[in-house]
């Protein structure tokens, strides 16, 4: 992107909100108009963006007007109101939610995936979950060889569920030893625990976010008829998801084979010996999505088994938004 972009972030305070903005400075990404929108009691305070002080404003008739590109991050209802509301202005709604996702209508994107879906013109486009988009990424190498069958288990630090639940989550660590706990973040308490739900249930036993990875996977691979179980559990991890992924293979591949394709595949980071598996301290911070323990199941010789690790504030959030941004703005 050489020109500068006018741009708004919806939920500027949350935590995926100032991720976005810091990952602008960072990668030094050209910028005219920025307007920040969060909830009324954000309103008048201010945020520094690329030298400037912006002021923080709340959501109202036209306040998209004359801007390219607007990110959201703010929840399903938000988007809903105000994410078409910003493409019928003429920007391009990268929306963080859940609203859009499933739509038939609207792109899931990751970029190393299926960039070739991004629409032409302004219009909404839809940021997968965060445990989705580093399933997907090493997924997609290995399409060439026939997806059977995938299931994961999830392990997700307390940094998905926003700024309280890590600030319940370092307060009830400290206290964990000597009191017991209760907590207003999450079913009960993460601190020295295992939470073995990420969202509500339905009537078959699943949590929204199991149903999320498992919908969510299919459509981004384009791969309607591909079987995907997803078990979801919240750990006292602070920051980085990781995962356990089990992947049935149409056909019978050596490891060489396997590391091979990963190797080929864009935004993956591998670590090929056993015993150097990435983990979530390690890829928090990070922008690749880490994968290690590639080895095959003992007792089924097309399924092959690895643990899948990456920061959930930037690949499974922001990064990811903003590398849709710059496909699109690089045509």
């Amino acid at each position: 992107m050489n020109q500068p972009i006018d741009l708004a972030v919806v939920g500027a305070t949350g935590l995926v909100g100032e991720t976005f903005l810091d990952l602008i400075e960072k990668k030094k990404i050209p910028v005219g108009k920025v307007r920040l929108f969060a909830s009324e009691k954000s309103e008048g305070l201010k945020r520094t963006v690329c030298g400037v002080d912006r002021p923080i404003e709340s959501l109202k008739a036209g306040c998209f007007d004359g801007l390219q590109l607007a990110f959201f991050s703010s929840g399903d209802d938000i988007s809903k109101e105000w994410a078409p509301q910003a493409a019928k202005a003429g920007a391009y709604a990268i929306d963080n939610s859940a609203a859009f996702r499933m739509d038939p209508k609207i792109s899931l994107v990751v970029p190393e995936v299926n960039a070739n879906t991004i629409p032409k013109t302004p219009s909404i486009i839809a940021n997968p979950n965060c445990s989705t988009i580093q399933l997907v990424v090493a997924l997609s190498a290995l399409k060439k060889f026939g997806l059977k069958a995938v299931r994961v288990a999830s392990y997700q630090a307390a940094s998905g569920a926003g700024k309280l639940a890590q600030q319940e989550l370092l307060s009830q660590t400290k206290q964990g030893l000597t009191q017991d706990l209760t907590s207003t973040q999450f079913p009960v308490s993460l601190a020295f625990n295992c939470v073995p739900q990420i969202g509500s249930f339905n009537a078959d036993g699943l949590c929204s976010e199991e149903v999320k990875i498992q919908k969510e996977t299919k459509k981004i691979l384009n791969l309607p008829s591909l079987y995907v179980s997803a078990f979801t559990v919240r750990v006292p991890a602070w920051n980085a998801h990781s995962e356990a992924v089990w992947i049935e293979l149409e056909k019978e591949v050596s490891r060489e084979q396997i590391l091979a394709a990963l190797h080929d595949q864009p935004g993956l980071q591998i670590n090929n010996e056993i015993e150097r598996y990435p983990h979530a301290r390690m890829a928090d911070g990070q922008d690749p999505v880490f994968v290690g323990r590639i080895h095959r199941d003992s007792e089924d010789t097309k399924t092959w088994r690895m643990w899948i690790v990456a920061d959930n504030l930037l690949k499974g959030a922001a990064l990811n938004g903003l590398q849709i941004a710059e496909r699109i703005f690089a045509r």
